[in-house]
């Protein structure tokens, strides 16, 4: 059975992709939804000068909702940064920790905190931005300043983020995918024609010379290929299986390989690091001074602070996110439970520290990779006056999202066909043991 074939064919697969469109349409009307107390045209001109800053920024993860400050504009970045918090205290807070050793019920646990915590976080930053908005008058954005409008506004934006964070859940649930990571990828996605409608407009007023746009084409499949060329790479490490008799029959002793992926991790570094980077631009707000508006400009994407702490986040995001999510003392424990071993390394704690030695070494690759990619596209176009919309993270995250879509989907097809796959060499092993 195709992929094409099997998406029609399989009623389960069908109605979770369906699912997830009408929750990806659903989340795109909600962005068009506009926030009481807002002139329309004060905040288009506000946001016309903030192009290429951290609000900037802001608003490409939220899908332009925060440029029409719409019920959605804090997007789901709360929620990505109390997930950064509680996966950072599960390593320092014992407590925690001894949650996540429960299994499914701690889980849940540390998930219910981590609501709690995007409940918390959307209160502060829904009042920042409010306070942040009522400073600027000229003209005036807010139609009629005050704590009411502070009040309306928090609450808003706070049901706005909850709403779309049980949206995410539901897509991850009953849908094929991350929710969280498709909400951004359709944020960024719907982002795609404005951008190619800016670039022809600057050709139309000859701003743009054709072979600059030529060159933004050619960066834009560079990084397309080499994403997609990393992506699908991995260190194989040889596994071979000791042979064990029962009965009449000989188990085991065939030859297989662990793969270690150059990028463990995903795109969950360049978004961890997006999203803790705007702090302190929502932090700013709630301190108009001069000296900490100064610090804050500093932090500007394409400013040299910005990318170095930029690139440091995601090296540190990169060895985080494959420590919490890759165990080798639990990938050890298993080989040595089905009888695997690596050839010339002891099972137990010796294949662990093999295991996690090579692991370390691949995810400096992984690592280097992943910040030239969010990093050297846009220093490129900016050194040569290119305009280029997206940036190397929207890129990576668009790429890598769709790559670990596609695998879910070819992973449910698989799974789902497995026993008409193996019909036939199933009756065959039978005959051969008879």
């Amino acid at each position: 059975m195709s992929g094409a074939d099997g998406l029609v064919k399989i009623p389960e697969l069908r109605k979770r992709i369906i699912f997830t469109l009408v929750m990806l349409a659903v989340y795109r009307i909600g962005v068009h939804i506009p926030t009481p107390g807002i002139d329309g045209d004060a905040l288009a001109n506000l946001f016309a000068n903030m192009k290429g800053t951290i609000f900037g920024v802001f608003n490409l993860f939220s899908g332009g909702a925060l440029e029409r400050f719409s019920i959605f504009a804090l997007g789901v970045m709360p929620y990505i940064s109390s997930s950064i918090i509680f996966q950072l205290l599960t390593v320092v807070w014992p407590y925690l920790h001894d949650l996540q050793k429960e299994g499914e019920q701690g889980r849940k646990k540390i998930t219910q905190y981590t609501r709690y915590g995007t409940v918390l976080l959307c209160l502060v930053q829904g009042y920042g931005i409010a306070a942040g908005l009522e400073h600027y008058n000229n003209p005036s954005v807010v139609l009629d300043p005050g704590m009411t409008f502070k009040l309306m506004t928090t609450v808003t934006l706070t049901a706005g983020t909850v709403f779309l964070m049980w949206v995410g859940e539901q897509m991850s649930e009953r849908g094929i995918g991350n929710g969280i990571s498709l909400l951004i990828f359709a944020g960024i996605a719907a982002g795609i024609p404005s951008g190619i409608g800016g670039t022809l407009s600057l050709y139309r007023s000859g701003e743009l010379s054709f072979f600059k746009i030529l060159l933004v084409l050619a960066i834009i499949l560079t990084t397309f290929f080499v994403i997609i060329f990393v992506e699908r790479g991995a260190r194989r490490i040889p596994i071979q299986y000791a042979k064990r008799i029962v009965g009449r029959k000989v188990y085991g002793g065939q030859n297989t390989n662990l793969p270690l992926k150059v990028n463990t991790s995903g795109v969950i570094p360049p978004i961890f690091a997006s999203s803790l980077l705007m702090f302190p631009a929502t932090i700013a707000t709630f301190f108009p001074y001069e000296q900490v508006q100064r610090m804050t400009s500093m932090l500007q994407p394409g400013g040299v602070m910005y990318e170095v702490f930029f690139v440091a986040l995601i090296v540190f995001f990169c060895f985080f996110y494959t420590a919490v999510t890759f165990k080798t003392d639990d990938v050890a424990e298993n080989l040595k439970k089905y009888g695997g071993f690596i050839p010339g390394i002891r099972p137990g704690p010796p294949t662990a520290q093999y295991i996690d030695h090579v692991l370390s070494r691949v995810t400096v690759g992984g690592a280097v990779y992943i910040s030239v990619i969010c990093v050297l596209p846009t220093l490129l176009t900016q050194t040569m006056k290119v305009p280029f919309y997206f940036g190397g993270t929207s890129v990576l995250i668009l790429v890598g999202v769709a790559l670990d879509t596609v695998a879910q989907i070819e992973t449910f097809l698989l799974t789902r066909n497995y026993e008409g796959f193996m019909k036939h060499t199933r009756l065959k092993g039978r005959a051969a043991y008879s």
